[in-house]
């Protein structure tokens, strides 16, 4: 085990620190009994810079401190988009959809569902995401997580790995699973702090070993010179090819992350995802979420440097000197090879804090880590038995359930889920670019979920049928987007189009599914439709002054490394 008891000691001690402060701010006062509001929306007390650091901690997990690393590897800083359109993403969400959610008083992004469409559409999607929670999100997570431990303090072989994935599930269940979404919150904000320090950290040791000055700035000034086209935002075709022979733009193309197919992830994935939301729903109030919203847009800024940018320079340190191509012998010797002959991008992260960070900082890094993962399971977690608890149980099974009994459930439901990502998890053997993956196959379903939400907030005509066979119907026309040209006869009557595009070009054509639908019932204005004011979207001038700040910078980003 390449790791010193100093290492252990700084490990140990953060893993206390997490826990101890979990319990604590969980605990009931004598004589109280905790209620649904107390478990699964932390008693709606949140403040903004708690609601701010819960959602980037909820948000940065292994899929991006490891997955987004291997894209960095692979594809360079043009995954960044994911990032830094997520911060303009953020506050869309902040002053168009917050608004409505808060008024309706939402536990889960479900109930809108109900409350807007109905009973039947909502218990679709409740199930959907429960399995969405435990067999991708939190299956993944496990994963990932082993692995990256696995290959820092183990051999990389696999022999601690089912170990790594037992010992971080039960340490985001000891907190999570007792002090519910409080717990997971306020021990966010701990996690927050320590995953940004450690991963700065592990940017800087990098940049220190590039050249042999050991200074960072001549580090990160080699690393530009020596791959400039890895530091282009938007791509063309043939622009970088990955490792692995893949051209990149069918990743990233080009202003399609402007203004295209990534606006349908990045509204999906932090307007409506459950365990993204949830912490918003606990806000004391709505400008308190909107003042955290626009917190985590800023965060979300820096977040590629300590998730793309270790990437890239992994990259450059496995250049051959002569050719300027990768050495395919070092990444052999380094364990980037796998069986099958191709490249492990998501190895990049682990091998840069197994190699090149100094004892007893490697301690900090590898908690910083932990933080990551464990911040993330924890929300999956709390989110998985909060849509199933109110959703599910209190909705289909027992109406009049009292607090304790969905207190209860709600702990039960988190640990079998747990249970059942563990087993998993050790299955799912090599995802390659893991990040590309997740991103790729959660779009075939995210285009028509996308569209029923955005036509029940703002199309008052849209019906109830109309919702359901827009997302049924979505899968479909996904997939004629997502079928391989050529793994069909008559390979025609298709079309091969980067994954981005098929996602914005599925959405469209749900939404026109929708009105069409709606239309030819011809209700008219559905009695259930949201009533919009203008008085509704109004925000705070910190809200606008922060919003406009996070724009600029942003387009200043894009516009340097264009």
């Amino acid at each position: 085990m390449d790791i010193s008891s100093l290492d252990i000691t700084i490990f140990t001690a953060y893993a206390l620190l997490i826990l101890g402060i979990g319990l604590f701010v969980s605990r009931q006062k004598k004589g109280t009994e905790k209620s649904a509001e107390d478990y699964f929306l932390a008693s709606k007390s949140l403040p903004w810079w708690a609601i701010g650091a819960s959602l980037i901690a909820a948000n940065i997990s292994a899929e991006q401190f490891i997955g987004m690393s291997g894209s960095g590897f692979a594809l360079g800083l043009a995954i960044a988009s994911y990032e830094w359109m997520a911060a303009i993403t953020l506050l869309v969400v902040g002053k168009y959809f917050l608004p409505i959610f808060i008024e309706k008083g939402l536990y889960t992004i479900p109930e809108f569902i109900e409350k807007r469409f109905s009973s039947n559409l909502k218990t679709i999607l409740a199930i959907f995401w429960i399995a969405l929670f435990v067999f991708v999100n939190l299956t993944t997570v496990l994963y990932l997580g082993g692995k990256a431990l696995d290959t820092i303090i183990g051999t990389g072989d696999g022999s601690i790995l089912l170990n790594s994935i037992v010992g971080l599930g039960l340490f985001a269940a000891a907190y999570s699973l007792w002090g519910g979404l409080a717990a997971v919150a306020w021990t966010d904000v701990i996690q927050v702090v320590l995953l940004i320090f450690g991963g700065l950290l592990m940017t800087y040791f990098a940049l220190t070993n590039v050249t042999d000055s050991g200074n960072a700035v001549d580090g990160l000034l080699y690393v530009y010179n020596a791959v400039p086209e890895r530091f282009s935002m938007i791509l063309s075709k043939g622009e970088i090819i990955t490792p692995n022979g893949k051209d990149a733009y069918f990743d990233l193309p080009g202003l399609s992350v402007l203004i295209g197919g990534l606006w349908v992830a990045n509204l999906y994935y932090w307007g409506f995802n459950q365990y993204i939301i949830q912490r918003t729903l606990a806000a004391k109030s709505l400008k308190e979420g909107q003042k955290g919203i626009v917190f985590a847009a800023f965060l979300k800024l820096l977040i590629p440097v300590i998730v793309v940018v270790p990437g890239i320079i992994a990259y450059v340190m496995n250049l051959d000197p002569v050719t300027g191509e990768l050495n395919t012998g070092l990444l052999a010797s380094e364990g980037f090879i796998g069986n099958a002959g191709n490249i492990a991008n998501d190895n990049a992260a682990p091998w840069l804090i197994k190699n090149f960070i100094p004892a007893g900082l490697k301690g900090l890094i590898l908690a910083a880590l932990a933080a990551a993962i464990v911040s993330s399971l924890a929300s999956m977690i709390n989110s998985t038995s909060t849509i199933f608890t109110m959703d599910i149980y209190k909705s289909l099974i027992r109406p009049k359930a009292t607090n304790k009994q969905m207190v209860r459930v709600g702990r039960l439901t988190g640990l079998v889920a747990l249970i059942i990502a563990m087993v998993l998890a050790p299955q799912l053997g090599s995802l390659g670019q893991v990040f590309q993956f997740i991103q790729e196959y959660t779009g075939v379903v995210s285009p028509g979920i996308l569209a029923a939400f955005l036509m029940g907030l703002f199309y008052k005509k849209a019906t109830n049928n109309a919702a359901i066979w827009g997302v049924i119907l979505s899968i479909p026309i996904a997939m004629y987007f997502k079928v391989a040209p050529n793994g069909w006869s008559d390979a025609s009557i298709f079309v091969d189009i980067p994954f981005m595009q098929q996602m914005l070009l599925a959405t469209l054509l749900s939404i026109g599914l929708i009105v069409g639908i709606s239309a030819a019932e011809g209700k008219g204005n559905d009695p259930k439709g949201i009533t919009l004011t203008s008085n509704l979207f109004a925000t705070s001038p910190s809200f606008n002054i922060g919003a406009m700040i996070v724009v600029i910078i942003t387009a200043f980003l894009y516009a340097f490394f264009w």
